[in-house]
């Protein structure tokens, strides 16, 4: 509440009036928060959910393909050992082109240089294989 004090006039009455300045700054500043937040509450994100699909019969049983690379970086292909690259790159590109990919189980040694290991994840990149994992990475663990 606001008494004038030094008033030029005659009157020596305190004034009764609400000083209403500071009620109206806290409202508009409630008026532009809520402004502000209600666009936030109802912004919805939209998102292409996929559909479930139900399969008459149940999905192929695909390949597996043990591949492994030793600690001096020869590749073997389920057990046989392939001299270079470009033999893998052979055995990838063979792979793909079935009905059902085969899943391709790599398992790089732990002392094998990571060079080798780029340049079999890049042939079978090159080669278009897309089932493709890491196996038997407890070895790391140590």
């Amino acid at each position: 509440m606001a008494m004038n004090v030094g008033s030029a006039g005659s009157d020596d009455d305190p004034m009764m009036e609400i000083n209403t300045t500071p009620l109206i700054d806290v409202l508009l500043v409630l008026l532009v928060m809520l402004i502000i937040t209600i666009p936030l509450q109802t912004h919805a994100v939209k998102l292409d959910m996929p559909q479930a699909v139900t399969e008459a019969t149940p999905p192929e049983e695909s390949t597996v393909v043990q591949l492994l690379v030793n600690a001096e970086g020869l590749a073997f292909w389920n057990g046989e050992e392939l001299p270079d690259t470009a033999a893998l790159e052979e055995r990838f590109l063979a792979s793909v082109g079935g009905v059902a990919d085969p899943e391709i189980h790599f398992r790089p040694d732990r002392n094998v240089e990571y060079d080798h290991v780029a340049k079999i994840l890049s042939a079978a990149q090159r080669a278009g294989v897309v089932k493709i994992g890491f196996v038997g990475n407890e070895q790391y663990m140590e």
